[in-house]
């Protein structure tokens, strides 16, 4: 054979004595490796068998000791009822006791009260037959007996209570006088006010006499133009250094005065600039209003008061009852009030406000009919949360009846400041109604804007709507107001109607 042959014959028995020996190796390791595995389950199931163990008594160690518990607590319940149920039949053997106690109690006190009731029904056989002789004796039953006794008991009653209340009535009359004569003594003597004047004129100092030319304007449109602005009469004569302002409104001559003013410390005096000094004074006595109004209230020692009734309150600053000041009286009735309701016990809070507040009306009576009283109770019902103030404001002049003693503390005190010397002038009082009366007639008329009572009262002038009224319906108005002036005031003289229709037109240049 060629040697390749057997190398190849070589070759090929060493390739199978190779896969034999790797065969061989690698069943060697195999059965190693699962011989391992089975040593290491082994292991691990020693381990889990030997927690196991372990895990059985620590369960059967919990099992004893809860069992222990268990037995033990039952044992301490066991007890406690044991206890219970012995208390108990205490209790119920006191029970028993106590109510053998109570039925031998209750046994014997209806006993009693049989002998009770026993001994009751003699005595009203006894009392009746006591009676039943009595009437035999006096001949009288005695219903008849009883009604006679209960007469002569009740005329000497009469009698007797007639001759007290006579004595204490006579009593109570002297004293209630000189209590009463005390109080308003004190009051009127720990009250002093200032009294103060009306006027219908206001005086404005000039820095020249060359003024007054300037204030009269060329033709007189600048004098035209205050008066229209202002409803007030400016009177410009030979007195040197001053002009008067002349109207029986006093809101509108400040308003007057003080826009005058300010347009001679300006210097430019034309109408555009009177009509803008004119609104200024009128922004500048709104304001001046509700501060009067504030510090009267303070003064008064009165608080809470609405911002409604603080402006109204203002406003009477400007208004005059018989030349007295309405808002310095309403302050001084206020504090007699509140004196007089100390003196005697009454609610002095109520008695200050009631007295603050009770001409309240005469702020807005030109704008509402009916007494002034009515009109400030109704004015300030809206807003007082005391009936009592109410109406001892509406009482104060007597046209609705007073029922408590609020309203006559404010009655007195109102009289008591208006009756003080020099506090009051009827003339002016009248005086100023009849001005009143006359703008009121003007402004009665339909397309009437605005109208003033100037010349002391011999003039009247009105501004009319000129959208609502022409030049035809201007002089047909003057001649109306003329005729109803004439059937209704009583005055001397003559007085001079002038109806004034304006037409503007305003634009701006951009």
């Amino acid at each position: 054979m060629p040697s390749w042959t057997w190398l190849v014959i070589g070759l090929a028995a060493g390739l199978v004595v190779g896969v034999g020996i790797a065969f061989v190796v690698r069943q060697w390791i195999a059965s190693r490796r699962v011989q391992m595995a089975s040593e290491e389950a082994k292991k691990l199931v020693a381990e889990a068998q030997e927690k196991q163990k372990a895990l059985l008594l620590e369960s059967k160690e919990a099992a004893v000791n809860m069992k222990a518990e268990a037995e033990a607590s039952y044992r301490e319940t066991r007890g406690e009822l044991q206890r219970l149920e012995r208390r108990l039949s205490q209790k119920e053997e006191n029970l028993e006791r106590r109510d053998e106690s109570f039925q031998r109690r209750e046994q014997l006190l209806s006993g009693k009260e049989r002998e009770i009731e026993k001994a009751r029904n003699r005595v009203e056989e006894l009392r009746q037959k006591q009676q039943q002789q009595l009437e035999q004796i006096a001949g009288l039953s005695s219903a008849e007996a009883k009604e006679i006794l209960l007469q002569k008991v009740d005329i000497e009653v009469r009698d007797e209570a007639s001759r007290r209340v006579r004595a204490m009535e006579t009593a109570v009359k002297e004293e209630s006088d000189k209590k009463s004569r005390d109080i308003l003594s004190q009051a009127i003597q720990r009250l002093a006010g200032d009294v103060v004047a009306e006027s219908t004129v206001s005086v404005v100092s000039l820095p020249g006499d060359e003024m007054k030319g300037r204030l009269i304007g060329r033709e007189g449109r600048n004098i035209r133009a205050l008066e229209h602005a202002t409803g007030v009469d400016l009177i410009i004569d030979d007195t040197p250094g001053t002009v008067t302002l002349s109207c029986f409104d006093p809101v509108r001559r400040e308003i007057a005065r003080i826009a005058l003013e300010r347009l001679i410390l300006d210097g430019r005096i034309h109408p555009a600039r009177i009509e803008e000094m004119v609104q200024r004074a009128r922004d500048e006595v709104e304001t001046t209003i509700r501060t009067e109004g504030e510090q009267a209230a303070n003064r008064a020692a009165v608080q809470g008061l609405p911002p409604e009734l603080i402006r109204t309150l203002g406003r009477l600053k400007y208004r005059f009852s018989y030349g007295q000041n309405v808002l310095m009286h309403s302050v001084e009735v206020s504090a007699l009030s509140g004196l007089m309701a100390a003196e005697i016990g009454a609610n002095v809070e109520q008695a200050k406000r009631a007295g603050l507040l009770h001409d309240l009306g005469k702020a807005v009576d030109f704008e509402t009919e009916g007494p002034h009283a009515q009109i400030g109770a109704d004015l300030i019902k809206q807003w007082e949360k005391s009936p009592d103030v109410v109406r001892a404001v509406a009482a104060h002049h007597g046209e609705v009846e007073m029922n408590s003693a609020l309203a006559f503390l404010v009655a007195a005190s109102d009289a008591i400041s208006a009756s003080r010397p020099g506090a009051r002038r009827e003339s002016l009082e009248q005086y100023l109604k009849h001005l009143e009366a006359l703008e009121g007639i003007a402004n009665s008329f339909s397309g009437v804007e605005k109208s003033y009572a100037i010349q002391a009262g011999r003039e009247i002038r009105i501004l009319v709507k000129p959208e609502e009224i022409d030049d035809l319906g201007a002089m047909r108005l003057a001649r109306d107001i003329v005729k109803k002036v004439e059937d209704t005031l009583n005055y001397p003289g003559q007085i001079k109607v002038t109806v004034v229709r304006e037409t503007r037109a305003v634009d701006y240049a951009k």
